[in-house]
Parts: structure tokens; C-alpha cells; sequence
């Protein structure tokens, strides 16, 4: 299962993460993000071990969402040492997502 993601713990999870870290910025009210969720829980469970794939719900964290200016969703971040280096805007396919958070894996 992916791992929620909040204001209070995306510091401890995602910015001092050892790992590759995907997150999924979403909200409840979006469709997109409706498609993508279970492409995530998918890779949550194919990358454990590996790589922390997150969801952050986005009118609940407005904290992270404006830090990383956030403004359309699904928005789904790739981190490595606490870095953003790369990003999808919008739904993707579950390859697309795999082929970016492979390049961090090897």
C-alpha cells in the first residue's frame, strides 16, 4: 500500500529518504487522480523495498503542495537524496511512471 504523505511527515519520509521516492500529489474530487491511484498502489507493492511510492492529498498538505507549486493534479514527483528530479503533470501509464522511477533505481 502507498504510504500517506503529510505536511508533518514528507521532512522524516521523503526528503531524508535513502531511497528513490514517487508521490502522488492527489484530491478525493479529482477524476485523473481516480485513474492513476491504482497504477500507484500497484507500484507501491512491485517497488517495496526499493523505492517509497506516496500519495499526498493535496487539500489536506497545502504545506508541500506550495512548496513544490503544485497546481494541477494528478502531478506525481520523482525524489532522490530529497531532490525533485523529475515529474509527470496529468495521468500517465503505469510504463511511463515505471521508466522514470527505473532511471533511479539503476
Amino acid at each position: 500500500m502507498a504510504t500517506e504523505i503529510t505536511d508533518s511527515n514528507f521532512q522524516d519520509i521523503v526528503a531524508n529518504s535513502t531511497k528513490p521516492v514517487m508521490v502522488d500529489f492527489w484530491a478525493v474530487w479529482c477524476g485523473p487522480c481516480r485513474m492513476v491511484a491504482p497504477i500507484v498502489e500497484e507500484m507501491s507493492n512491485e517497488y517495496d523495498g526499493r523505492a517509497v511510492i506516496g500519495k499526498l492529498d493535496v487539500d489536506n498538505n497545502p504545506n508541500v503542495s506550495v512548496q513544490f507549486g503544485i497546481r494541477n493534479i494528478p502531478t506525481i514527483l520523482f525524489f532522490k537524496n530529497g531532490e525533485v528530479v523529475d515529474k509527470q503533470v496529468g495521468a500517465a501509464p503505469k510504463a511511463v511512471l515505471m521508466e522514470k522511477l527505473n532511471k533511479l533505481l539503476a
